[in-house]
């Protein structure tokens, strides 16, 4: 493996403020807050024992303000892109005889503030974006309409992910709450099932365990909004197993100090953190999954993840990258002192060759993995997809905490907020902290710390 910083006019000296590798053709597309998206070749350094470098292709010009978030749709024919202002483009790419240029196909107009984040759904019908508007809209594509709102949060929503198996979406915003959304299909009257995501979980506060008589104390999960970052990019596995959710902030005790860590929320149970990865002496801003999976290595078979295959993901903090496999409890690679201003996306390769770091300071990192390096690749073929629920374990401790969780929203709950919304009632955002009328139970989970 090698790596750094890439030294060249990525944006003008501008931040970088988002990155993503098209899912063929291997190009990387950057977006800065000089309004411009630019696509890059990234070039091995294998041969000379040097770090890759990037030679410039081409311009995306269109957007008037800030790029906030880039993704390529899943078969790499569109991308979307997010703005400040509540700009959200997405562009298709026309193959010519004359080589190949991407146009801009749709004009997704809603939000009234900056979009911060953007995902896919798996068959790129569908996309949920993000945004300041404390609002995560989900998009439908072709039409280039509003398909539904989920207006739930009450700040920012800085982070959206979308479940591999399109079962959740899942959002995460600086009102300090993580929210899991389920589909309830509507039936229409030809039989198809039409898309209908509720509200089924909103993660909030931890109780940490009283000793002897002491009384319970309930700390947040999440950094507040004086988190340093636009960013809290949260991510599915490939597999839609684990969901990863950055942001974390957790105190094992009333009198410790806050760590900062990483959530790994299981697909068996997402009204919880199964697990936690602190560590980090600065927030986590970012979390991103390699698209591949790997033989296993049979080198840490107490390892906390169980599964019949290894995956690999980047944990970035406001300046430091770790790497982590689920078979290992230790990262297996640490990059630190990597920019001057703070960490704001992580995109791989879809040969998991390459890994890009984008950051503030107006700079790219770019790391390379050997041949095999990570791994020997293997097919994450469909019948280990769907049976992963069963599959997938942890080991664990005692009960060591309780998290408060609003598992009461239904159908009804949330048709009767959007309601009110729609006659222009605004909640306050300090009803995040109200008192539950049906209180929901409260769930004993232990974190397991894992020190790098």
């Amino acid at each position: 493996m090698k790596g750094g910083t890439v030294q060249i006019n990525w944006h003008d000296t501008k931040p970088v403020l988002t990155l993503d590798f098209h899912p063929i053709s291997g190009l990387l597309a950057t977006g800065g807050a000089d309004f411009d998206i630019k696509l890059w070749l990234i070039n091995s350094g294998q041969v000379q024992k040097k770090i890759p470098s990037a030679s410039y292709q081409n311009s995306l010009t269109y957007h008037g303000f800030a790029v906030n978030a880039l993704r390529f749709s899943p078969s790499g024919e569109q991308l979307a892109s997010g703005a400040d202002g509540g700009e959200l483009i997405i562009w298709k790419l026309h193959t010519t005889d004359a080589g190949q240029s991407w146009k801009v196909f749709k004009s997704l107009s809603f939000h009234r503030k900056d979009v911060l984040d953007l995902q896919w759904s798996t068959d790129g019908a569908f996309l949920i974006s993000g945004s300041v508007d404390n609002s995560c809209i989900i998009w439908d594509v072709n039409k280039g309409s509003v398909y539904q709102i989920l207006d739930g949060h009450f700040h920012y929503v800085q982070g959206v992910a979308w479940d591999p198996l399109s079962k959740y979406v899942a959002s995460l915003s600086s009102d300090r709450t993580c929210r899991i959304y389920v589909n309830k299909p509507q039936t229409r009257t030809k039989g198809v099932e039409k898309l209908n995501y509720i509200c089924q979980h909103t993660i909030v506060k931890a109780e940490q365990q009283p000793i002897d008589d002491a009384k319970s104390v309930k700390n947040h999960l999440f950094h507040d909004e004086t988190l340093p970052s636009f960013f809290r990019r949260l991510a599915w596995s490939p597999d839609g197993s684990f969901l990863l959710v950055p942001a974390g902030s957790y105190k094992m005790s009333a009198s410790s100090e806050t760590v900062n860590t990483t959530y790994v929320f299981s697909r068996k149970d997402l009204s919880r953190p199964s697990l936690q990865l602190p560590g980090a002496s600065k927030p986590v801003v970012a979390v991103h999954f390699c698209p591949l999976a790997f033989n296993l290595r049979g080198s840490n078979p107490a390892g906390f993840f169980k599964l019949p295959y290894r995956l690999v993901f980047a944990v970035a903090t406001l300046n430091s990258l770790y790497i982590y496999d689920t078979e290992s409890v230790a990262p297996i690679a640490i990059l630190a002192g990597l920019h001057y201003a703070a960490i704001t996306d992580i995109a791989w390769s879809y040969d998991a060759r390459f890994l890009a770091v984008s950051s503030q300071d107006g700079y790219c990192t770019l790391v390379e993995f050997e041949n095999d390096e990570l791994g020997l690749p293997i097919s994450l073929s469909e019948p280990k997809i769907m049976n992963v629920e069963n599959k997938t374990t942890f080991n664990q401790k005692p009960d060591g905490m309780v998290i408060e969780v609003d598992d009461s929203v239904t159908v009804d709950n949330e048709k009767t907020e959007c309601a009110e919304r729609r006659e222009g009632k605004q909640a306050s955002p300090s009803l995040v902290n109200a008192p539950i009328s049906n209180k929901p139970a409260k769930r004993r989970i232990t974190p397991m710390a894992i020190d790098p």
